[in-house]
């Protein structure tokens, strides 16, 4: 099934009070002072991070948030009331972008977690403020400042137990067809998976994880190249990552390197700990060698990479190796489950 869940939304904060011209006026009194008060904040906007929010559905529907604006002051010295703030509830995983910057204002991933997006303006400044031993009765006065205003991209990174990386045509999609009743598109041509696809994976009754299918990454994918870059941030919510390379056909030991150590350096450049997540490798497409040479393969491929971890070889097409992929998979992430 498609997971991809953004929206676009305009947020608003309130605009500050004014400040007030205001002079006493008491008996007896004929030359009061100034005693006007200032203006009152603008509320803020917020964000904030909420377990019983699943979807970014309701922000299709209403696209602008707005906060209350503060009050004006008033005489007497009264400083006017600050506006409301603004809490919107997200759900959890949201990632915050400014759409003009584009830049990253926040990855909301803990419940309660908030995140100011658009400041409240200030208030004015009351004549009060502008008396001085030179102009005992100022009639000045300033306006509240404007509240911020922004367009923000909200994004809900998927919620998977398990990422699949790896080139394009490696074989994912066709991995999760294979393991789940999730059926994304598969062809024999690159960047078949154009959006992260959610599967979830059953072993047994009562036992089962989902697994995500991450569009192909390529060289350069960390600093903006291909179609991977928008989605590595996804694999940072994942406990495990399941490593595909294609080691079928005419492709030699050296090309399979090649394509491990390429995803290696794009984690490793994206982010330090995503580099250092536990990963699995996964050896695909034995079906278009000879049974003869699957194993001289896969000990090949592996004594190259110095690889100390975990791997195994399976077809995703004919489903050699998977049944044992599976479970292998469930068995960590219930380990893992004991121990958090």
């Amino acid at each position: 099934m498609k997971f991809v869940d953004e929206a676009t939304v305009k947020v608003e904060a309130g605009r500050g009070g004014d400040g007030c011209v205001s002079f006493r006026r008491e008996k007896f009194v004929p030359r009061g002072g100034p005693d006007g008060g200032h203006g009152g904040h603008g509320g803020s906007v917020f964000l904030i991070a909420r377990e019983d929010t699943s979807t970014l559905a309701d922000f299709r529907v209403e696209r602008r948030y707005r906060a209350k604006a503060g009050r004006g002051g008033a005489g007497k010295e009264r400083t006017g009331a600050s506006g409301e703030d603004l809490y919107i509830s997200v759900p959890k995983g949201t990632v915050v972008s400014d759409i003009d910057t584009e830049e990253i204002l926040g990855d909301l991933s803990d419940e309660g977690q908030t995140l100011r997006v658009a400041q409240g303006g200030r208030g004015g400044a009351g004549n009060s403020r502008f008396k001085s031993s030179v102009n005992r009765a100022p009639r000045k006065s300033t306006p509240g400042d404007l509240g911020e205003k922004r367009y923000l991209g909200l994004e809900l990174k998927l919620l998977a137990d398990v990422g699949l990386v790896g080139l394009p045509n490696a074989g994912k999609s066709t991995l999760v067809r294979t393991l789940s009743a999730a059926r994304p598109k598969v062809a024999d041509y690159p960047f078949t998976t154009l959006h992260p696809s959610l599967g979830v994976v059953s072993v047994e009754a009562d036992r089962s994880f989902v697994v995500a299918d991450i569009p192909g990454l390529i060289k350069g994918a960390a600093e903006g190249a291909g179609l991977g870059i928008r989605f590595l941030r996804h694999l940072q919510r994942t406990r495990l990552l399941v490593h595909i390379v294609d080691v079928g056909g005419e492709g030699s030991v050296e090309d399979s390197v090649q394509a491990v150590r390429v995803i290696e350096s794009e984690l490793a450049c994206y982010s330090d700990s995503l580099a250092g997540q536990v990963r699995w490798l996964v050896l695909n497409k034995l079906d278009l060698l000879p049974q003869s040479d699957w194993d001289s393969k896969i000990n090949a491929v592996i004594r190259a990479l110095g690889w100390n971890d975990l791997a195994f070889g399976i077809s995703a097409v004919t489903g050699e190796g998977t049944d044992l992929l599976a479970q292998e998979i469930m068995s960590y992430l219930e380990s893992q489950a004991k121990t958090a």
